[in-house]
C-alpha cells in the first residue's frame, strides 16, 4: 500500500508531505485547487512520461517521492531486478528538470522509466473520471471486459502467440517468394566455397610464404654476403677485428700517461667484443642457408596458386581465408533456410499455439461476458439504474493479436428499453454510472494493493453518491482506496481525509494539502454540501453524515 507522497516544486506545490493510511481516503477542495495533481505526481513516481511543464515556475527541478509497503511478490520482483531496498519498504523516486530531462530511481537505485511503470503496475490501478468514455474507444470494451475478468495475462499471452505465427508465416513466405534465386546462390556458393576450400590456405600463410621465397631465392647472395662480411672482419691481409686489437693495445699503453683515454679504451675493447661476435653469427647463418632449388620451385608453384585463385575471386591474396568463412557462412545460412518443409512445419505449430490460445480466450470470455453482465446489472440498481441492464456480447471475428472477438456493450437504460451500444445513450450521468460500475468491478478483478478513483464519480449525486461512498468504504476494507472527489456523501464515509487548497500570493499559486481532524472536517463536509456560505443547518447535517 502507499504510505506517503512527498512533493517539492511541482506544478503548484511549493512542497507537500503526507501520509496514508490503509482503508477509504478522500482528497477533496474547490475546483482548480490541485486535487488531481496529486495522482498527477503519484503516475509521474511511478513511470509515467514527464517533460518541463511539471516543474514549478522558477525551480530547477520537481522531486516526487512516493514510498509504499511491499509483499512477498514485490519483494521477490525487486530482487529479481537488483533493486531491493530495506526491510519491507519500496521508494519511488522521480527527478524532473528544467529543461525536461527526468531521472527515475528506484529504492535510490538508478533505473529506466519502464522499470518504474512495471512495477507500479503491481502496487497501485488508477480509474479516472474519464473511465466511462474510454469505453466508447476503440477497443475500450474488449479491454474492460479481460480486466474485469483477470484475463490480461492470457490476452497478452494470446497476443505473443500471434507475433511467432506471424512471423514463422513471414519465413514461409520469404523462403518460398525466394526458393529460386537462393538455389541459384547455393549452387555459386558451393562452386566458390568448394575451390577456396580445397586451396586450403590459412591465415598468415601469404605473408610467411612470401617472406620464406625472397629468402629461398637469395640464398647464394645471402651465403655471399655473409662470408664475404667474414672475410673483412676476421680474415684477410689486414682484417677488421686486427686492427681493433692493435688499436686497444696501443692506446692502453697510452692511458698511463693520460686516464682520459679510458673512456676510449673501453668503446674500442667492446667493438673488438661485437665483432668477434659478429663473425660467429655470420659463420653460423653462412652454414644455415639452404640452396634448396627444389623448395623454391614448391614456394613459387604455391604463390602462383594462390595469386591466380586471389585474381579469379577479385581479393587481395591474403583476404583469401576471411572471404572462405563469409561464403561459408552464407552458404550455411542458405541452406538453412532452404528447408521449406522445417519452415513450414513450424508455421503451423505457432499457428496451432496460437489458436489453442485464442480459443481458450474466446472461451473465458464469453463465460466471463454472462458474470460482468450480471454483477453490472445488480450494481447499477444501486446506483439509481433500477431496471436497468448491462448486456455483453462476444461475437467472433478474424483473428489478431488480440484474439477472434469482438466484443460490444450494450445498454437498457430503464426497464422495459431495448439493450443499445453504449456509444447511443444519451444520458451523461447513465454514462458515468455504467463507467464506475465496470471499473469497481475492474478493481475488485485486479489484486494490486492500492485503488485510486480520481473524480470516477463524477456526473452523479443524491443516494447515488452515498451508494457509491459505501462501495468504496466496502473496498477500502480489503484494500486501500484512494479517491480524489467533489461529493460530500463520498467524502463522509472515508476513514482518512485530505483537504487540497490553492492560494495565490504576490500573484503566485500555491497548493496545500492537510489532513482534516473532527472539526475541520466538519466544515469541509459543510462547504461540499451548502457551496460559499455555509449555515448551522449545513453544519448539522455534515456531522450527521460523519456519524453515519
Amino acid at each position: 500500500m502507499l504510505l506517503s507522497l512527498r512533493l517539492r516544486d511541482f506544478v503548484i506545490v511549493d512542497t507537500a508531505e503526507f501520509d496514508l493510511e490503509n482503508g477509504f481516503t478522500v482528497f477533496s477542495g474547490e475546483t482548480g485547487a490541485g486535487k488531481s495533481i496529486l495522482i498527477d505526481a503519484l503516475q509521474l513516481a511511478l513511470g509515467a512520461r514527464a517533460d518541463a511543464g511539471y516543474v514549478r515556475e522558477g525551480a530547477a527541478r520537481s522531486d516526487i517521492c512516493a514510498e509504499f509497503a511491499t509483499d512477498g511478490a514485490i519483494d521477490e520482483w525487486l530482487a529479481e531486478h537488483a533493486l531491493s531496498g530495506d526491510g519491507s519498504m519500496l521508494q519511488m523516486r522521480r527527478l524532473i528538470e528544467a529543461d525536461g530531462r527526468s531521472r527515475a530511481l528506484i529504492n535510490a537505485m538508478p533505473a529506466t522509466a519502464a522499470l518504474q511503470r512495471e512495477i507500479g503496475e503491481r502496487l497501485v490501478d488508477i480509474h479516472g473520471q474519464h473511465e466511462a468514455q474510454s469505453l466508447l474507444r476503440g477497443n475500450g470494451q474488449r479491454d474492460r471486459l479481460d480486466a474485469c475478468a483477470g484475463l490480461q495475462d492470457l490476452a497478452g499471452a494470446t497476443a505473443s502467440a500471434y507475433a511467432s505465427w506471424q512471423a514463422a508465416a513471414e519465413q514461409v513466405a520469404g523462403a518460398e517468394s525466394l526458393e529460386r534465386g537462393a538455389m541459384l546462390e547455393r549452387e555459386h556458393l558451393s562452386w566458390q566455397v568448394t575451390e577456396l576450400a580445397d586451396l586450403a590456405m590459412g591465415p598468415g600463410e601469404w605473408e610467411e610464404l612470401n617472406d620464406e621465397q625472397r629468402r629461398v631465392a637469395h640464398a647464394a647472395a645471402l651465403i655471399e654476403g655473409a662470408q664475404g662480411a667474414v672475410a673483412l672482419l676476421a680474415d684477410g691481409d689486414n682484417p677488421v677485428s686486427s686492427t681493433l686489437s692493435q688499436m686497444v693495445q696501443r692506446l692502453r699503453s697510452l692511458r698511463e700517461y693520460d686516464a682520459r683515454l679510458g673512456a676510449v679504451v673501453e668503446m674500442l675493447e667492446t667493438a673488438a667484443i661485437n665483432v668477434d661476435e659478429a663473425v660467429s653469427e655470420l659463420g653460423s647463418y653462412a652454414d644455415r642457408v639452404d640452396l634448396d632449388s627444389q623448395r623454391l620451385e614448391e614456394l613459387e608453384r604455391r604463390i602462383g596458386a594462390i595469386f591466380a585463385a586471389a585474381r579469379k575471386f577479385q581479393l587481395a591474396p591474403a583476404a583469401i581465408p576471411a572471404e572462405l568463412e563469409v561464403l561459408q557462412a552464407r552458404l550455411a545460412q542458405l541452406t538453412a533456410a532452404q528447408d521449406l518443409a522445417a519452415l513450414r512445419t513450424r508455421e503451423q505449430a505457432t499457428r496451432d499455439a496460437y489458436r489453442a490460445r485464442c480459443d481458450e480466450l474466446s472461451a473465458r470470455r464469453r463465460a466471463a461476458a454472462a458474470d460482468l453482465a450480471q454483477a453490472v446489472t445488480e450494481l447499477l440498481a444501486t446506483l439509481g439504474m433500477a431496471g436497468g441492464r448491462l448486456e455483453v456480447l462476444v461475437e467472433p471475428v478474424a483473428p489478431g493479436p488480440s484474439g477472434a472477438d469482438r466484443v460490444e456493450f450494450r445498454i437498457a437504460a430503464h426497464a422495459g428499453a431495448s439493450p443499445r451500444p453504449m456509444a447511443k445513450i444519451a444520458s451523461g450521468g447513465e454514462l458515468s454510472r455504467i463507467g464506475l460500475a465496470i471499473a469497481v468491478l475492474s478493481a475488485q478483478a485486479n489484486p494490486v494493493p492500492t485503488l485510486i478513483f480520481d473524480e470516477a464519480d463524477a456526473g452523479v449525486g443524491g443516494a447515488v453518491a452515498e451508494v457509491i461512498g459505501a462501495l468504496m468504504r466496502r473496498l477500502g476494507a480489503e484494500r486501500q482506496v484512494l479517491s480524489v472527489t467533489h461529493l460530500p456523501q463520498v467524502a463522509a464515509q472515508a476513514n482518512q481525509h485530505f483537504l487540497v487548497t490553492k492560494d495565490e500570493t504576490g500573484g503566485r499559486a500555491s497548493c496545500t494539502v492537510v489532513a482534516l481532524e473532527r472539526q475541520p472536517r466538519v466544515e469541509e463536509i459543510a462547504r461540499m454540501l451548502g457551496g460559499v456560505e455555509i449555515t448551522a443547518t449545513t453544519r448539522a447535517h455534515a456531522r450527521e453524515m460523519l456519524a453515519g
